[in-house]
């Protein structure tokens, strides 16, 4: 079965000639005619020479609110896995390219619900890691996307072990390489990062509920809901590693972020969502089901229409 891939914003001399002219005239350096030699000064001062002017920093590329298309890669989280049934990808309640009028995806807000059918695209896969990003990007630039939204991370805190946990380093760079691939092609496509979720907090959603823990058993995120009900400090030491990981991913899409200029991050809106059993799908009390996947719909929407 898929692993789960449900599941924080940083994105984005020289002396002056006044100075010399002053000094000049205080001191009376120079040769007899200080007067003269000043008011010369000062004449440079009012017209600076084309050596000393700098040229104004030129304007970044400015974010389009409306794009016209949209393609979505990602892990499970963006194919709604668990959101209409068990174990089972359910794409028409995407947050991000999702038809169901219930969650009223990224791409029926912007596009509207008839574009969104023809211009967007869902590239995302369950079980899907950082490693596997590039290759996701590649697929969506050949659609020429005005606009791309990235979820993915959590399968790399989700492992069977703390130890096979995506090191950062690995996960940053892989990012990058993404983005690499997306710009190659699409040098002016919009990117919309959002941050990888607090896997604790839905361990604590979903640790009472005998159906979840039925589902967690058969292999979903082990590293943080294995022995679910274990509090000793063997297991919360596991869990709090889950935890730090999951920040320092957050970070590192951060920072890769913040370096291009048409890439916008979410600045820890997902992760610092407080997804509720609401939120949650019935079924694995882990996943969003389709109230979680319209508030994330609502959060992208808000980071991408900001102005």
């Amino acid at each position: 079965m898929p692993e789960f891939g449900c599941v924080r914003r940083l994105r984005r001399g020289a002396v002056g000639v006044l100075g010399v002219a002053v000094l000049l005239g205080l001191t009376g350096c120079g040769d007899s005619g200080g007067t003269a030699r000043t008011t010369e000064a000062s004449e440079a001062a009012a017209e600076p020479s084309k050596a000393s002017r700098k040229p104004s920093p030129r304007p970044g590329p400015a974010w389009d609110t409306s794009p016209k298309s949209l393609a979505a890669v990602g892990d499970s989280i963006t194919r709604a896995f668990d959101a209409c049934q068990v174990l089972s990808d359910c794409p028409e309640a995407s947050w991000a390219t999702g038809t169901d009028p219930e969650v009223r995806s990224l791409a029926v807000r912007l596009l509207g619900k008839e574009a969104a059918a023809k211009h967007s695209w869902n590239f995302a896969s369950s079980g899907a890691r950082m490693a596997d990003l590039p290759a996701q990007m590649e697929r969506a630039a050949a659609e020429s996307p005005d606009l791309v939204t990235v979820l993915v991370g959590a399968n790399d805190a989700c492992r069977a072990s703390v130890g096979a946990m995506t090191p950062v380093a690995e996960f940053r760079a892989d990012f990058a390489q993404a983005l690499r691939t997306l710009r190659a092609e699409r040098p002016k496509a919009q990117v919309y990062v959002a941050s990888v979720p607090d896997l604790k907090r839905l361990w604590s959603q979903g640790r009472d509920s005998a159906t979840a823990k039925r589902v967690w058993s058969l292999g979903i995120c082990p590293t943080m809901l294995s022995e679910p009900d274990a509090l000793d400090a063997v297991s919360t030491e596991r869990r709090d590693a889950v935890y730090e990981r999951v920040v320092a991913y957050n970070e590192a899409l951060a920072a890769v972020c913040a370096r291009d200029e048409l890439c916008r991050y979410d600045d820890g809106a997902v992760f610092d969502y407080r997804f509720g059993t609401g939120q949650l799908s019935r079924w694995d009390f882990f996943h969003p089901g389709k109230s979680g996947q319209a508030r994330l719909a609502e959060i992208a929407f808000r980071r991408v229409t900001a102005g």
